[in-house]
């Protein structure tokens, strides 16, 4: 119905695929980001570009490497795939875990602070996300189930694969949700709303988190660890030790309401459990949505971050 061409260019009879070119754009708007805030965060120049030398190799490799522990029935049959990551086979969480931790050894070996880092990183990767996810539409993957009403049939609401159908457009969801994290962290932050270093990414972490929770259960080619979907338990466990920092970081808020972000992560977690739908998964944005107005509200805006 519609024809994707996977292949950018060829060049001296390399085929360039758009798979890696999105990957190489998100990569860069993720730096130029990050770049025009490492002086407000008061970290020295060019440490954005400094991370991405170690960050971003380290993240393609950890991304490939998680992929294929939890697809290694397939790749123990076919090991001269293992690092073919042209057709695609790149996981964000190995990505986000292999980044992370590249940018912990170089914080150390910098003597730089970790968290302030971190909240650099924060709307970086998001930004890279949200580009790279258009590297899945045009790979043909990461899509969700099958759409068979034909009044849902139209993008952006479901895409359509070939020799398939339609299905769910979930890396467009993603796609969309992740620009709503960068617009929603730089605007947070300009107000002043993060009051300690690593709050920007801990938000970061809860809302990409609940997205991808949410979302997962849409896919037809999840990773899966028995009867687990390995992306959607690391994101409820994500969301559980975000909200439960949060909790801990406000303490002069009541107790019920500390527990907000937590509750949420719960709340999730059983209606995924439970299959239980879009109702729990509301009810758990409200929970959400109230616990980040009255944890922001808590101060004054504007407030000097605390360490």
């Amino acid at each position: 119905m519609f024809g994707i061409s996977r292949s950018a260019l060829t060049l001296f009879g390399f085929e360039l695929r758009w798979y890696g070119v999105l990957i190489a754009l998100g990569v860069l708007g993720a730096v130029i980001v990050a770049h025009r805030r490492e002086a407000r965060l008061g970290l020295p120049k060019d440490t954005a570009l400094d991370l991405a030398l170690v960050g971003v190799p380290a993240a393609v490799v950890w991304a490939r490497v998680y992929y294929v522990l939890f697809s290694w029935e397939y790749y123990a049959a076919h090991p001269g795939d293992i690092l073919n990551i042209r057709q695609g086979g790149l996981a964000i969480y190995g990505g986000v875990l292999g980044g992370v931790l590249a940018g912990w050894i170089y914080c150390r070996v910098k003597k730089l602070s970790f968290p302030c880092c971190l909240d650099l990183a924060a709307p970086a990767l998001a930004l890279g996300q949200a580009v790279g996810r258009w590297g899945n539409f045009l790979n043909q993957e990461a899509y969700g189930r099958a759409v068979t009403d034909p009044r849902l049939q139209f993008f952006p609401l479901a895409v359509y694969i070939e020799g398939s159908g339609w299905h769910w457009a979930t890396f467009f969801y993603e796609s969309l949700w992740c620009v709503l994290i960068v617009v929603f962290l730089l605007a947070a932050e300009k107000r002043g709303f993060f009051r300690r270093r690593g709050d920007t990414f801990g938000a970061y972490l809860f809302l990409y988190a609940l997205e991808r929770t949410l979302v997962e259960g849409l896919r037809t080619d999840s990773l899966y660890l028995g009867p687990l979907r390995v992306s959607q338990a690391l994101s409820l466990a994500a969301l559980l030790a975000v909200g439960l920092v949060l909790a801990r970081r406000a303490r002069g808020l009541p107790a019920l309401v500390r527990a907000l972000p937590a509750l949420t992560a719960l709340l999730l977690g059983a209606a995924v459990a439970l299959d239980a739908g879009l109702l729990s998964a509301v009810f758990a944005l409200i929970l959400l949505g109230f616990a980040v107005v009255v944890y922001i509200g808590s101060e004054t805006p504007g407030r000097a971050r605390q360490p």
